[in-house]
């Protein structure tokens, strides 16, 4: 998945918004709380995305190669595709789907209600 495609995927979810940040980082958020960013952070020059993700998923894609504690956001659960293909766009497209989830129900009902997310 390219930035591109990455940015066109997060823009089709509910209530989000985009933001350039840390060293031009492509940055999502929904209410105003991080799911899923694309950035060139760590060795190389390719990108890299990173997202959210459940405490099972963590424990299982960060043994997967390819895959990495997010830096600066392992503690938090996150993750990282260090290696470009190390999901197929399917899985990640899935998996950024329920990144997002997981932040927008950590939302006050009351703001999740003015996004259109539900109570």
């Amino acid at each position: 998945m390219t930035r591109d495609e990455f940015d066109a995927f997060c823009s089709e979810l509910t209530a989000t918004t985009h933001v350039i940040q840390w060293g031009n980082a492509s940055v999502w958020k929904v209410g105003g709380k991080i799911f899923a960013i694309c950035s060139r952070w760590g060795d190389g020059d390719h990108q890299r995305i990173g997202f959210k993700c459940s405490d099972l998923s963590y424990s299982l894609l960060i043994q997967q190669e390819g895959m990495i504690p997010a830096p600066y956001l392992a503690r938090a659960k996150w993750v990282q595709m260090e290696q470009e293909g190390a999901l197929s766009d399917d899985d990640l497209k899935a998996y950024i789907v329920a990144a997002h989830k997981i932040i927008a129900g950590k939302l006050t009902k009351k703001i999740r209600k003015e996004l259109g997310l539900g109570a």
